[in-house]
């Protein structure tokens, strides 16, 4: 026998008993682990299936008023107070060889007591 044949006569034993060797039993699906019996899972699909609004996306749900809502004007003040901070972009770093923004008046404040307005440095 040349060298050829006696390579494929070890291949095919070496084929032959890995596949014997992979072979498994087979012991089926493993049993279920739950604290709840078939009935009372039942019970809850059921309770789930016939809850009203299921299918609803969150964003799509109406939510309760607020138990304390703010007037709407007030609201509108503070945002244009806040808005119009002299200090709402500065930093500390901000503040080198400058008006130290927090002591300037809010345009706000002045617009609402009828005062004139500082001019603006740039």
């Amino acid at each position: 026998m040349n060298v050829r044949a006696r390579f494929l006569a070890v291949s095919a034993l070496a084929l032959l008993g890995a596949t014997a060797a992979q072979a498994e039993a087979y012991e089926g699906v493993q049993a279920p682990v739950s604290a709840l019996d078939r009935a009372a899972v039942h019970a809850e699909a059921v309770a789930a299936a016939r809850a009203p609004n299921q299918n609803v996306p969150s964003g799509s749900v109406v939510l309760a008023p607020l138990p304390h809502p703010r007037d709407r004007l007030q609201v509108q003040a503070e945002a244009v107070r806040a808005a119009y901070a002299p200090d709402q972009n500065v930093t500390p770093g901000s503040r080198v060889d400058s008006q130290v923004a927090s002591t300037l008046p809010n345009p706000a404040d002045l617009r609402a007591a009828g005062g004139s307005q500082p001019a603006r440095r740039f």
